[in-house]
């Protein structure tokens, strides 16, 4: 067998416990059909861009495939399988062992198996795309278009906790407890995609995206496609302990927290009649949701208002590639 070969065999084939991937023998798999419409969503991470060169392999698997079931989850569908496209610069056993470890551990976790993809050489930065592929009910798809004036906004977890990790691993900081600088750290590189609440998503509610480029800029995005604005009080957008830590000393600000990338929660607008089953039904799921705010009529940026009733302005809405 070529390099390649050898490889895949090695750490993918185990991965690849769907019968229609043939166990990655074939240039193509199949997803079986079903009445279902099939939802497809691709992301790449890329080092010194979304994972840092010392973060341990298998969250890096971990987040890459994760990034993607989050966007599965936001639109109301459930996990059917993915495919790996890999760009190494080495074939390097210590690196390439734990990293499969951990992609299996989440397709089991997650039920999504790994379909087939591809592995190159690269000079460059290592590099990871998934494409995932999921289920959803014909015609349930929730986009972001459907958003309507007077509905609730709501986010489930926590905001601003992954852009506190980033800068810890980044430039360390002298405040915080160490467990609580873990969780921040986890957040960043192990997302918590809300697949358990994707039922809940499509059952409910009018539009919804995943946070993952700042809850400012990715609200921003649903109320342009849903041609609506929108205001937000910003004393209630969820916040860590450790993050009200943050604001409280000055270590950050809630311009940062709500800008920053890498949240990875579900962002939804809800009609006022479905807002209590929606919550309960996330409950339900060991997830919490919170209202936020409420969609206006107009087609401004949206409005953030911080206690007391005072607007501020933003100075960046959310993180950019370019």
């Amino acid at each position: 067998m070529s390099g390649e070969d050898d490889l895949i065999a090695r750490y993918f084939v185990p991965l690849a416990s769907d019968p229609g991937a043939f166990g990655l023998v074939d240039d193509a798999a199949i997803l079986k059909g079903s009445s279902d419409d099939l939802v497809v969503t691709t992301d790449a991470i890329v080092e010194g861009v979304h994972f840092l060169p010392d973060d341990p392999p298998d969250t890096i698997a971990k987040k890459a495939l994760r990034v993607n079931l989050s966007d599965l989850a936001a639109k109301g569908a459930t996990p059917a399988g993915f495919v790996l496209t890999l760009a190494l610069r080495e074939a390097d056993e210590r690196w390439l062992a734990p990293f499969a470890q951990g992609l299996g551990e989440d397709a089991t976790h997650f039920a999504c198996p790994l379909l087939g993809g591809d592995t190159v050489s690269t000079p460059g930065p290592l590099m990871i795309s998934v494409t995932a592929f999921g289920r959803v009910p014909a015609g349930r798809m929730v986009r972001r278009t459907g958003a309507a004036v007077g509905d609730t906004i709501l986010v489930t977890g926590t905001i601003g906790d992954a852009t506190l990790g980033l800068g810890l691993l980044r430039h360390g900081s002298p405040a915080g407890s160490p467990a609580a600088k873990k969780a921040l750290i986890a957040r960043y590189r192990v997302p918590q995609p809300r697949v358990g609440i994707a039922a809940a998503v499509r059952d409910h509610a009018s539009a919804a995206m995943d946070v993952s480029d700042g809850l400012a800029g990715d609200l921003a995005k649903l109320c342009k496609a849903s041609g609506v604005s929108a205001e937000i009080k910003l004393e209630q957008v969820p916040l860590s302990p450790a993050a009200r830590v943050g604001l409280a000393t000055k270590l950050t600000t809630i311009e940062a927290l709500i800008s920053g990338g890498d949240d990875y929660e579900v962002l939804c607008t809800v009609p006022e009649s479905r807002l209590a089953a929606f919550v309960a039904a996330a409950k339900g799921q060991g997830v919490d949701a919170t209202a936020i705010g409420v969609i206006r009529d107009g087609t401004a940026a949206p409005r953030f208002v911080a206690a007391g009733g005072r607007a501020i302005s933003l100075t960046r809405g959310s993180y950019s590639h370019f």
